[in-house]
């Protein structure tokens, strides 16, 4: 029975990604961990609600062949950058290190464009340690996922986002590659896809690379 784990179900990148786990027929089970339960209006047969606290998590729960991350926040939400530090860094980290204890083969993340140890921004340097940190654990494969800007219907507002949408997509077509853009939808089956291929390593996956899915 091949099983996939998804982390940040509820997320505007998870929930695009749930439901083509769900749809793909690549998984026997897709088990979410969750705080709290999804509350989905269609009964998926093969999907498995995990309650999980990451502040006191269950290891024995985080089994499966094929884990995806999505968990991820903002500054402002988390309050402090200790704060945001632990749920960007240090709920993935142990989310992997309890997944290949317990026999998991690869692990797709997803991260942000400009991520580095060395970048001038808080915010892409907790990006850049994760990436840093994930890659020293032996997964059979990593997926890093670098998109840019994410377009995509959000739940809650962010007007610093909606302006920089608003001012790019005008110049959509003078931007290269990486900095344009991206609907969560290709950064989902971008996500799919790459876990379901025959290849070892690590792989690092640019926002570029994501827009040559199609938009759903």
């Amino acid at each position: 029975m091949k099983t996939a784990l998804i982390a940040g179900a509820s997320g505007l990148t998870g929930s695009y990604l749930l439901k083509l786990l769900l749809e793909s027929g690549k998984y026997d089970r897709v088990k979410a961990l969750v705080r709290k339960p999804l509350g989905l209006n269609i009964d998926y047969p093969s999907l498995q609600e995990v309650l999980f606290d990451y502040e006191d998590p269950d290891p024995k729960v985080v089994q499966a062949n094929h884990i995806y991350c999505c968990l991820g926040t903002t500054m402002k939400k988390a309050g402090s950058k200790e704060a945001f530090k632990r749920v960007d860094h240090d709920y993935p980290l142990e989310l992997a290190r309890m997944a290949r204890q317990n026999g998991a083969a690869k692990f797709a993340l997803v991260s942000a464009v400009g991520a580095s140890t060395r970048s001038m921004f808080f915010y892409n340097r907790v990006k850049g340690q994760l990436e840093e940190d994930l890659k020293k654990l032996p997964f059979e494969a990593i997926y890093i996922m670098r998109p840019s800007m994410l377009l995509g219907p959000r739940n809650e507002k962010r007007p610093g986002e909606e302006i920089g949408k608003a001012l790019m997509k005008p110049l959509r077509f003078l931007l290269p590659a990486n900095m344009k853009p991206v609907y969560v939808s290709q950064v989902a089956a971008g996500m799919l896809d790459r876990m379901n291929r025959k290849e070892k390593g690590t792989h690092i996956i640019s926002s570029g690379q994501m827009q040559n899915y199609p938009v759903s």
